[in-house]
């Protein structure tokens, strides 16, 4: 970029960033760096954008947590590890994983898990169960759920 932004020229661009998608205090802080700003101007910009609540921790917290478990299958350690990454406050984290009612996770687990076990082209055997439980581990479910959903799976399907 050849011209610095002024500052009321950096917060419009901020307001619509924010106002396009949800956003965290990290991703703001990044963007504003990228675009020349100093350590004064993002604090007043950053402080502007919460009072005009264009930025809420809260509210993108709530807003991940739902759009990547019903879009992406994430469990609740995927979403609890990428919020921590994001500095999202445990408070925020907790109020987060209120979005997702225990029968949506468990639905969606359940169908995550059936549609995976019968996609993998193994047979069965060793080989199938570190697969299948390699990746719903991977997508952040928790260790308790996968190993019984593969003894289920395991036990009920003799040709699978």
């Amino acid at each position: 970029m050849t011209e610095k932004l002024t500052l009321s020229e950096a917060t419009l661009k901020l307001e619509y960033y924010c106002s396009y998608q949800e956003r965290c205090h990290s991703e703001v802080v990044d963007k504003l760096y990228l675009l020349g700003m100093k350590s004064e101007e993002i604090d007043v910009i950053v402080v502007h954008l919460l009072q005009h609540n264009f930025l809420n921790e809260e509210r993108f917290a709530r807003s991940f947590a739902r759009g990547k478990h019903r879009i992406k299958s994430w469990g609740k350690t995927r979403i609890i590890n990428e919020l921590k990454q994001r500095h999202i406050s445990a408070p925020n984290i907790k109020a987060a994983l209120t979005e997702i009612s225990e029968e949506e996770y468990q639905a969606t687990f359940d169908a995550l898990a059936e549609r995976h076990w019968h996609s993998l082209t193994e047979r069965k055997g060793q080989k199938k169960n570190k697969k299948f439980c390699d990746y719903l581990l991977r997508r952040g479910w928790e260790s308790h759920l996968v190993y019984e959903k593969m003894k289920e799976f395991g036990s009920s399907t003799g040709s699978d």
